[in-house]
């Protein structure tokens, strides 16, 4: 059996063993949280959620991308959400590599070069950082965002300081 059907097998399973889902569409904590998507990160146990807790957006690196601010805007506006957090992690992947090199790659593998942006980084705190600017800097945002680095060894969570803004950086006399 493949691992497709193998998770077709378990959902099986789970939707045999469950009622009629009473959960609403809001999430009832009113968070959005932003992380990667290494299979490492349970960020559903790490931070004691329950279905319905949270809406969890994932992708390569916790980068907040223009689909992400997409995602944010629809979680905020129309689903209630009042805070973000950002979720990035040691080991990340995204640090392994670089945009060029993994475009060139991408390029020799399909003939054509990739229309998106890679985002890899070397920083992992400033990283987190922009994904910070990003969104406080978004019209279409909140800026209620907290940023955090997830140690897949200790499974802590360390906050991030969060990048001085024009509203809070000091004025020159």
């Amino acid at each position: 059996m493949d691992p497709i059907d193998e998770l077709l097998e378990n959902n099986r399973a789970f939707a045999a063993s469950q009622g009629p889902s009473q959960l609403a569409q809001r999430p009832s904590r009113g968070v959005a949280i932003v992380t990667c998507m290494d299979a490492r990160i349970d960020v559903i146990a790490l931070l004691g959620l329950r279905a319905g807790e949270a809406h969890v957006l994932r992708n390569a690196g916790a980068l907040v991308t223009d689909d992400v601010i997409r995602s944010l805007a629809i979680s905020q506006r129309r689903l209630g959400t009042t805070e973000v957090m950002v979720i990035a992690h040691t080991n990340c992947g995204m640090q392994s590599l670089t945009d060029e090199g993994f475009r060139a790659e991408l390029e020799e593998a399909a003939g054509v070069a990739p229309e998106f942006a890679v985002g890899s980084f070397a920083d992992l705190d400033e990283s987190v950082r922009e994904s910070l600017r990003r969104i406080g800097s978004s019209p279409f945002l909140l800026d209620a965002v907290r940023g955090f680095v997830y140690d897949v060894q200790t499974h802590r969570l360390r906050e991030v300081e969060a990048p001085e803004t024009a509203e809070s950086a000091p004025t020159a006399h």
